[in-house]
């Protein structure tokens, strides 16, 4: 255990720090003694103005008095109104002044006492003042004179009024009581705080010699830590290098990828083309009317799968596409290649919706479906009209697809989502993700299918 003779410095270090405790502790002090002396000026400021208010509404509530004792001696010798008029006016402000002192004194016990006491005489005395002018106003003359002079005789109003001044000096010397107080308080608390100051001083000076003493150390340092940056330096640059070159490599590999994925989609897109194409001919060399109409519908499907094939495009992550792009351009490609489509728009309306790359072929074969489905019943005969396309959250944020078209409509005999190999087809890709297509009859024509597809944000990736 080393000991003060074995280390020459441990001493000052210690006193350093002794220092600093010192002066922190002071400085701590002087912030408290700063916020006493500011709440005590707040106190003292309060109960200036609340020994005011008392001292005015007790002076206020003794001319009121005045007023209510001379207006009844007026009124009942002359009967003029205006002593009447006076007098009304000064019982209400006795009423006033009276619950304002009782507010003012509530958390003064003994003075509120004192309030009350004097209240009381006061309600008496007020008493005996109504008794006076109602006689009067009944124009009861020699009986309200003859109570006035049996009242005025005994002189009422000089005790109250007595009372009211004793109160207002009584408020007025604990104001002064309480402000000697503060003001001593005040004096101990600027003391505390100059001692404080002084201890801050020493602080700055501790500190203003100690960071001196740093800055050679610091400077000493610095030299011996250039060498060890440059040389970290040197070998951060090797190895950002290394990162850059792998990052490079990286990028290549994923734009390979990414082209390899592209020439694959188009590449069975393009074959699925063929497919079309052949079943086409064999559509057009068949004389079977059946024949030819599963031809047609086969000849569709597949051309609706090499459309999304050729239109998948994948995301940087080369997992998923949005749903939004994808079946815009899909809706595109049916609007110029369906020959059924002539006079019917196609409208889509997409939420940019991430799907994972191998639902989306499956999603843009159920559009085709429900699409080629509504072009096939609902538009005979060369009817025009609008066929709107859907994907969107519902009300519980769900991705639902809509397929809504304002043409025919279905009998009300026929089951709508019946009987068809379409109908089949949809039922089993709404299945793959946990829907059931629902038919809705339009009161203004047409026909409404929606398929919630809540499977698409189960397999969802992530962004």
């Amino acid at each position: 255990m080393k000991t003060l003779a074995d280390d020459p410095g441990q001493l000052p270090r210690m006193m350093q720090r002794l220092a600093l405790l010192v002066s922190l502790t002071l400085v701590v002090l002087a912030v408290i003694a700063a916020l006493v002396l500011v709440q005590g000026i707040d106190r003292q400021i309060d109960d200036v103005t609340r020994t005011h208010e008392v001292r005015n509404h007790a002076r206020e509530l003794t001319l009121s008095l005045i007023d209510a004792e001379s207006s009844e001696l007026g009124y009942v010798l002359t009967g003029e109104q205006h002593y009447l008029e006076v007098y009304r006016r000064s019982t209400a402000a006795i009423s006033t002044r009276a619950k304002s002192l009782t507010s003012l004194t509530k958390h003064d016990p003994e003075q509120s006492a004192r309030l009350a006491a004097i209240l009381d005489d006061i309600d008496q005395r007020m008493i005996e003042l109504k008794r006076t002018m109602d006689l009067a106003m009944a124009q009861r003359m020699p009986e309200a004179r003859a109570l006035l002079l049996s009242s005025a005789s005994a002189g009422p109003m000089t005790p109250m009024r007595l009372a009211l001044e004793q109160f207002i000096g009584d408020e007025s010397q604990k104001l002064h009581e309480r402000n000697q107080s503060i003001d001593l308080a005040r004096l101990w608390l600027v003391g505390a705080i100059v001692v404080a100051l002084a201890g801050a001083v020493a602080l700055a000076f501790v500190l203003f010699t100690r960071a001196q003493r740093d800055v050679r150390m610091l400077a000493q340092n610095r030299r011996l830590l250039q060498s060890e940056n440059e040389a970290l330096e040197a070998h951060v640059r090797e190895r950002t290098q290394a990162v850059e070159e792998a990052r490079e490599h990286a990028e290549r590999e994923r734009q390979r990828v990414e082209a390899l994925l592209q020439d694959t989609s188009h590449r069975i897109g393009n074959s699925l083309a063929t497919v079309s194409s052949l079943l086409g001919l064999q559509l057009l060399r068949s004389e079977s009317d059946e024949v030819k109409q599963a031809l047609e519908a086969a000849r569709s499907r597949v051309h609706a799968i090499a459309s999304g094939h050729r239109r998948l495009r994948l995301g940087d992550d080369l997992e998923t596409a949005r749903a939004d792009e994808f079946l815009e351009a899909v809706l595109q490609d049916m609007a110029t290649t369906l020959c059924d489509a002539d006079g019917v728009s196609l409208v889509g309306e997409f939420e940019p919706i991430l799907i994972s790359a191998r639902d989306a072929t499956t999603i843009g074969i159920l559009v085709g479906e429900l699409v080629t489905n509504a072009l096939k019943h609902a538009f005979p005969a060369g009817r025009a009209g609008r066929i709107l396309v859907w994907l969107k959250r519902d009300a519980t944020g769900v991705p639902t697809l809509s397929v809504i078209d304002d043409g025919v409509g279905i009998e009300e005999s026929s089951q709508p989502g019946e009987g068809g190999l379409g109908s089949v087809i949809i039922k089993q890709l709404a299945y793959q993700f946990g829907g059931v297509p629902a038919y809705e009859r339009r009161l203004e024509g047409g026909l409404k299918v929606v398929v919630p597809l809540p499977g698409i944000e189960q397999q969802q990736a992530p962004n």
